[in-house]
């Protein structure tokens, strides 16, 4: 089903639900043949980078879903594109999957992290949701990996045939990674979750709810542990994005077509 689409100056964000999304993911992977599917988490930053990124927004443009990751995004959806959306963040999308897996029986596999992070995660999702079938986890070295060890990967996921696995590169690593693998792995849906791996594991602190839903989750991490490394993303980065939506919203610039539709 295709969703209706909120142009962000010129990257693709999808309006739609929580329920949606979910209905969506079964029917692809009821009939889980050919290729994987790609869902990539859109936020400000993920746009930030695609402006000066061509390939990244193709990469974008092309996923097989681009929910809203912040709440700015679900506002900016439902006011311009009048059509009502969730906010669909790492944590949100993960634990709506791990409800629905009491029925579907969905399988699990891990990738990304540190490995102290992967197997917090394992042992976080395990512990909250007791039916969670993990089957598989990796955390992949920081340099580039070999053709044998990327090879080997791909290997071990097509032989477990996760139905879902969580990506947790970080931006933009992850959603070149997905892209590149997409064709590689038969039959699963990756989703593209950033840092949820250091939140649930513990190694940073997770914003409440309600800040969440405030929309000020950015300036919780900002002001937490990874700032230093953070500052310039939620001030130069989304700064650069913020100017071109507001030249958007004027009519002083004509965002790009968003349509790049990946081949079935």
């Amino acid at each position: 089903m295709a969703f209706p689409v909120a142009n962000f100056a010129g990257v693709r964000v999808d309006a739609l639900t929580t329920v949606e999304m979910l209905d969506t993911i079964d029917g692809w992977l009821t009939r889980k043949t050919g290729r994987s599917r790609h869902i990539a988490c859109m936020n400000a930053y993920c746009v930030s980078l695609a402006l000066e990124d061509p390939a990244l927004r193709r990469i974008y443009n092309r996923a097989d879903l681009a929910v809203p990751d912040s709440k700015p995004f679900v506002y900016w959806i439902r006011r311009f594109v009048r059509r009502e959306c969730d906010l669909l963040w790492g944590k949100n999308v993960i634990f709506a999957l791990a409800e629905r897996a009491r029925e579907t029986r969905y399988t699990f596999y891990l990738y990304g992290g540190t490995p102290e992070a992967c197997e917090g995660t394992r042992a976080f999702l395990q512990d909250r949701f007791p039916h969670l079938a993990i089957v598989g986890t990796c955390s992949p070295p920081f340099r580039p990996m070999t053709e044998d060890e990327d090879r080997a990967i791909c290997d071990e996921i097509n032989r477990l045939r996760p139905d879902i696995v969580l990506v947790a590169l970080g931006t933009p690593r992850q959603d070149y990674w997905i892209d590149a693998h997409i064709d590689k792995l038969q039959g699963s849906v990756l989703i593209a979750v950033g840092a949820v791996f250091d939140f649930f594991s513990g190694r940073v602190a997770m914003a409440p709810d309600f800040i969440h839903e405030a929309g000020f989750a950015w300036l919780y991490r900002m002001l937490g542990k990874d700032r230093k490394r953070l500052w310039r993303r939620y001030t130069v980065d989304h700064g650069r994005f913020l100017w071109q939506f507001a030249r958007q919203q004027v009519g002083l610039s004509q965002p790009s077509a968003v349509t790049d539709p990946r081949p079935e």
